[in-house]
């Protein structure tokens, strides 16, 4: 992940120093984030995704060995996969990377008491979801909501949100989809 996310970066000719302004992170945490030193929350790469103009899908990279001219189909045996440890999610995309819409489909897991964090964070884009298995609380703005599996959301990304796994004792899974650009734009 750092090292894509240092690819990105200078392919888009943008210095840690403005990244940094950009995101109000320390240049500091941004190098250690790119060397693999520190790993960030989804909300941090949430913030790197938007300075860098891409989606979050973004910011995974393709595990084929020879990449498809064409890509419609994603593989299951050749998901990327970015796991954030520290907050204990796994998101799996499901779309082929690239595309004109900025369309994203995630599997993601999270493990049990599993957590954005306390602060909520925003970006750009609307986002939705259905949980499959376990619970899912969801915070956006000031309201919590309690999803069971089978409930379904949807909200724009630039409201600020967050997300828990209440259950300590076993993983939520959830179809989350992530599409950038703003609903208001649409007709």
């Amino acid at each position: 992940m750092g090292q894509r996310l240092r690819n990105l970066r200078r392919a888009r000719g943008l210095s840690l120093e403005a990244v940094a302004s950009s995101t109000g992170l320390s240049i500091g945490f941004i190098s250690q984030v790119e060397r693999g030193l520190s790993s960030p929350s989804l909300r941090v790469l949430a913030l790197l995704a938007d300075t860098l103009q891409i989606g979050i899908g973004g910011l995974f990279e393709a595990t084929l060995d020879e990449p498809d001219p064409d890509p419609i189909v994603v593989f299951q045996k050749d998901r990327p996969e970015l796991q954030l440890w520290r907050a204990g999610i796994t998101k799996q995309l499901l779309t082929p990377p690239g595309g004109t819409q900025g369309l994203s489909l995630f599997h993601m897991v999270l493990k049990p008491s599993a957590s954005t964090g306390d602060e909520l964070f925003s970006h750009e884009g609307e986002e939705a979801g259905l949980v499959l298995e376990g619970r899912l609380t969801l915070v956006v703005e000031a309201r919590t909501l309690h999803l069971m599996e089978g409930d379904s959301f949807r909200f724009e990304s630039r409201r600020p949100h967050r997300f828990s796994n209440p259950n300590p004792d076993g993983p939520t899974i959830v179809l989350w989809v992530n599409v950038l650009g703003s609903s208001k734009s649409r007709p």
